[in-house]
């Protein structure tokens, strides 16, 4: 269909209720992060084996992808869960690393190498990324905040200039 999204929305569960709410503010502290980290890899079996349709966050109904790239020193593809924030016909994504102060591997991937997959709803989608800056970056990080609190404190967590980017559905 034409006028069917690219990125189509994906929530099996609910931020209205009190489980969900605790888990957003766990998320934000040290230790949440350390444990969304350490839980990264088993996020992206569930997102690879569902197609894209479930993942660990999506129990909190945390609009979640999985973001194919090509690894700028391997040649490999490199799969990661990430949360998005979708606008039309596009999806934006956050190299926040949980405030560390080295930038998260994928956004090196896509600097080299803007082609990517996106994985989600069991459809694959070509994208082209985009690094945002200025005011299109602020405003597109002020919609992650808004959605959730965590991206506020990783930002004061780290010196680095956190880096977001557009991905739009390419033709291939």
């Amino acid at each position: 269909m034409a006028d069917e999204p690219a990125f189509p929305e994906v929530r099996w569960g609910t931020t209205d209720n009190p489980v969900a709410r605790a888990a957003a503010a766990f998320g934000a502290t040290k230790p949440g992060s350390w444990l969304i980290r350490t839980l990264t890899p088993v996020d992206r079996k569930l997102l690879e084996r569902s197609k894209g349709k479930y993942g660990i966050l999506g129990a909190f109904s945390a609009p979640t992808l999985l973001l194919t790239t090509t690894g700028r020193k391997s040649g490999l593809p490199r799969r990661q869960p990430l949360l998005h924030y979708r606008e039309g016909n596009r999806a934006y994504v956050v190299g926040s690393n949980f405030g560390q102060q080295h930038h998260p591997a994928w956004t090196g991937n896509l600097l080299a190498d803007p082609e990517a997959v996106v994985t989600l709803a069991g459809k694959e989608i070509p994208v082209r990324a985009t690094l945002l800056d200025g005011e299109e970056r602020d405003r597109v990080f002020a919609e992650f905040v808004k959605r959730a609190k965590a991206y506020d404190v990783y930002r004061e967590r780290t010196t680095r200039e956190i880096r977001v980017f557009r991905l739009d559905p390419e033709q291939r």
